[in-house]
């Protein structure tokens, strides 16, 4: 694990070096991938009898995933997006999966470098999982914000059956066809993402191809304790303006400013909280389970702790951001803000990334639960 985070460092500057040449319309970073998928990152998610390092999926190892997400997302955070999904689809399979599913979906991450996502926005109409008989299902309609559109080749496209419950699925892209519409993703930044929509109407899939139990997807508290991992990408962003804000006075001599002294200083402290919420989250989650998606027979555990917790840390680290641009913008000026600067594009894939949704319902879901509560503010959030 400890080679692993010391190469995602590494791998972070050379992603960074190269992010502004796919920081354009229909592109997309395969050859960095081709570089995770050889150094083992695409299979670290698995446990280790399946040849992994069961990051992400051991709890033990969430703050190791953590940090490692955030060197990612420093690099470039269209490739933390898409490897984060990446993480969640192999820990649904790992957590949900038979155990045939198990080691067929991990033999295609491990030996065939296939790569998994979680597509799961939609439009008004949705998609619809409709039972055909014989084991077979038919899918209709569209997902959107589909990252990693045409190259993630084992997405999960979760949809509903016929009595409104809600279905994971994984669709094979490369065995059936399906509609893209490039033209849909026009976005501020993120644009390596390849965040296309896709109509999966007319593709059929067998009974294999469902992973888990209706309704297995949104089980709490996994589904949303899963926002510390895109909040950990997020953070790397910030880490990268801090850098490169950094560096910028630097070349500019202009480390002598007072102004820019306290800024820069606003910012250390701005990052370095960001990393204890990091710390904090993998605390909690270790303590309320030793593997991700289990059901704690200690009855003791409270989910909606975790959630709270979960939610806290997402907005603490979507506000440390905002800082962060903020305080980044104030010392570099318009200048440092002009393309081809690493800032102006860093500054708007961020400000896309972090338009993560339910955000009033995140924060306000905590206050509710400390509502509830009548434990001192020292043990809120300890057994």
């Amino acid at each position: 694990m400890a080679e692993l985070l010391q190469l995602a460092s590494q791998l972070a500057d050379d992603f960074a070096a190269r992010a502004a040449a796919v920081d354009c319309s229909g592109a997309f970073p395969a050859a960095e991938f081709e570089q995770l998928a050889a150094a083992g990152f695409l299979a670290a998610p698995l446990v280790r009898g399946l040849g992994g390092c069961g990051l992400g999926t051991d709890a033990a190892t969430t703050y190791d995933l953590l940090r490692l997400l955030k060197h990612v997302g420093r690099g470039n955070l269209a490739i933390g997006r898409v490897y984060e999904g990446h993480v969640n689809a192999l820990q649904l399979i790992q957590t949900f999966g038979t155990a045939e599913q198990i080691d067929r979906y991990g033999r295609e991450a491990r030996d065939q470098h296939k790569l998994f996502g979680v597509w799961n926005a939609e439009d008004a109409e949705g998609l619809r999982i409709l039972p055909l008989g014989g084991g077979r299902y038919r899918l209709e309609g569209a997902k959107t914000f589909c990252s990693g559109g045409g190259y993630v080749e084992r997405p999960f496209v979760n949809g509903k059956l016929p009595d409104g419950t809600w279905q994971m699925c994984i669709v094979p892209m490369d065995q059936v066809q399906t509609s893209c519409d490039r033209s849909w993703w026009q976005p501020l930044g993120m644009r390596a993402t390849a965040s296309y929509k896709i109509d999966f109407s007319g593709v059929e899939l067998g009974a294999t191809a469902l992973i888990g139990q209706p309704g297995d997807y949104l089980r709490q508290p996994w589904l949303t304790a899963g926002v510390v991992r895109f909040a950990a990408v997020q953070l790397g962003g910030a880490e990268a303006l801090f850098d490169l804000t950094r560096q910028y006075l630097q070349g500019e001599q202009r480390t002598e400013h007072p102004y820019q002294q306290e800024r820069l200083g606003q910012m250390a402290i701005a990052i370095e909280s960001g990393n204890l919420w990091l710390r904090g989250a993998a605390d909690r989650l270790v303590a309320y389970d030793p593997q991700f998606g289990g059901s704690p027979r200690d009855g003791e555990a409270c989910p909606d702790q975790l959630v709270a917790y979960a939610n806290m840390m997402r907005t603490a680290i979507e506000q440390i951001c905002i800082d962060t641009m903020q305080l980044c913008q104030r010392s570099v000026g318009t200048r440092g803000l002009m393309s081809p600067h690493a800032l102006e594009r860093v500054t708007r894939d961020l400000t896309l990334y972090l338009r993560q949704p339910a955000y009033d319902a995140a924060i306000a879901g905590a206050g509710a639960y400390v509502l509830t509560q009548t434990t001192p503010a020292d043990r809120l959030w300890h057994r």
